[in-house]
């Protein structure tokens, strides 16, 4: 993996579990930890369920975490991604986040 390429800087999100001011439970995204990335791939599938949804799909690649799940998300330039996959490459020298686009806000 070579430094240059790492062009984005992306932040890898965790769902916590908290209680407003109100006492109300709920769920908040937190930030776990801000990387250096390439983004690997960009496409977009149209999937013919429901009409024609299109789903964008980003491969980031970046050096290696043992503490991202496929539970987190990924922001980037103010696009959130759901992680779908982690691949290891190498043995934990790098990984790569195959993630679809989270059409939601920042919720």
């Amino acid at each position: 993996m070579k430094s240059g390429k790492l062009r984005y800087t992306i932040t890898i999100q965790r769902s916590t579990f908290t209680t407003n001011e109100y006492g109300t439970p709920g769920y908040t995204w937190a930030d776990l930890a801000r990387l250096r990335a390439e983004q690997v791939e960009r496409s977009t599938t149209e999937f013919l369920k429901a009409g024609a949804d299109d789903l964008e799909s980003v491969v980031f690649r970046t050096r290696y975490r043992d503490d991202v799940k496929t539970a987190d998300r990924v922001k980037c330039r103010g696009s959130f991604f759901n992680i779908r996959e982690i691949a290891e490459i190498g043995h934990r020298d790098g990984m790569e986040l195959r993630c679809d686009r989270h059409d939601g806000e920042g919720d």
